[in-house]
């Protein structure tokens, strides 16, 4: 007997767990009336970017598909999918598909047939696609697309309502930015250039260690938080062009507790207790300024004691801080920035993985600096 739509929906929605682990769950589920069904995927779309980019999956056998990006534009039938809201099913995927990029090539190669392809809308905004494959030719009739039709939605759903609390978080930091008039120390092309660089440096660093696209995803949305405690340190203090004396330095140092305490006033304010992903958004906040040697600060940590998404986070804070133009200093250029990166990770304070990611990926990094400039200098 089918699983109810209530059934799957107390899946989707089990306090705690990642996506991925929901998306796992689905699968299972549907995997007792649909046994041909291989894989379940959702890629999100970056809009500012164009990019279509791997999210979630749950894979039965085979490789998954990660790390993965393309512009949305350069394929005419998913483009036309997310204009006109239809879905696609590929019934002979051999016959149908050529590999012309990674994408094809690797449905190809892991013996896929057939395909149903969705796209998600959040308040009739495209958001993404989901992805039902099968190693059957075939395998999607018009009595399998009804009943997925209604998983999709379900699916669609999980992610509008995670991707609101996210927004629903950063929209409040951005309003108490505005009123602390934090827009001239932090602009928005700032918090952009910064969330864009750590997400390729955890796309680079993340199969490292066992993290999946959601995680990299995560550090996206969260890192523009890194600082929110600054706003409530004084502009004579933050804004001072010279060396900071012992109490200016406490003072400062200070806005990593206070960022922490807001974090968590936020996610109390607005019942998000059991946000899966809420970890990394504190880590982010109480560690970005922590060094590998234990020499940072607010606790001193050393190496892995640091999480992940904090030395991420870490890394491109220092990166853009320096490439950018401040009332006290001038930009450096980026392969200044690149060799002060090394001589930090030399020191012992940085991440060799994640400044080995700027470098490997320093075209994009650079693409984003001078996409995402400031549009007057701070003052």
């Amino acid at each position: 007997m089918p699983p109810t739509a209530t059934h799957l929906a107390n899946h989707l929605f089990t306090p705690g767990s990642t996506l991925n682990e929901r998306m796992r769950q689905l699968h299972e589920r549907l995997l007792d009336t649909m046994p041909g069904l291989d894989r379940v995927a959702c890629a999100i779309y970056d809009r500012g970017d164009d990019l279509l980019k791997t999210f979630i999956n749950s894979t039965r056998g085979g490789t998954a598909l990660a790390a993965y990006q393309f512009k949305l534009s350069e394929s005419a039938s998913l483009s036309e999918l997310a204009q006109l809201g239809n879905w696609r099913v590929i019934d002979d995927i051999p016959a149908t598909l050529q590999p012309s990029n990674a994408h094809t090539l690797w449905v190809l190669e892991q013996g896929y047939r057939s395909s149903f392809t969705v796209p998600m809308y959040d308040n009739g905004v495209f958001g993404g696609f989901v992805f039902f494959d099968s190693c059957q030719p075939a395998a999607f009739t018009p009595v399998v697309q009804r009943d997925l039709a209604l998983y999709c939605n379900l699916i669609n759903m999980t992610l509008a309502s995670e991707f609101s609390a996210v927004r629903q978080i950063v929209a409040t930091v951005q309003v108490a930015r505005d009123f602390a008039n934090m827009r001239n120390f932090e602009t928005g092309a700032h918090l952009e250039r910064m969330a864009r660089i750590s997400r390729i440096i955890a796309q680079v660093v993340a199969p490292r260690h066992g993290r999946d696209d959601e995680f990299v995803e995560h550090v996206y949305l969260f890192a523009p938080l890194h600082d929110i405690g600054k706003i409530g340190v004084p502009d004579k203090i933050l804004l001072k062009p010279g060396k900071l004396d012992d109490e200016e330095r406490r003072i400062m140092q200070s806005h990593v507790s206070k960022g922490v305490e807001m974090i968590e006033r936020i996610i109390g304010d607005f019942s998000l207790q059991q946000m899966s992903d809420s970890t990394v958004m504190k880590n982010i906040v109480q560690m970005h300024h922590e060094y590998i040697d234990g020499s940072g600060y607010p606790a001193g940590r050393r190496g892995e004691e640091i999480p992940l998404e904090a030395r991420i986070v870490t890394v491109a804070d220092i990166f853009d801080a320096l490439t950018s133009q401040r009332p006290y200093k001038r930009s450096w250029s980026i392969d200044d920035a690149c060799q002060e990166l090394q001589r930090m990770v030399d020191a012992g304070k940085l991440d060799k993985d994640c400044v080995a990611a700027v470098r490997l990926r320093i075209d994009e990094i650079a693409e984003v600096v001078q996409r995402y400039q400031d549009e007057d200098p701070p003052q």
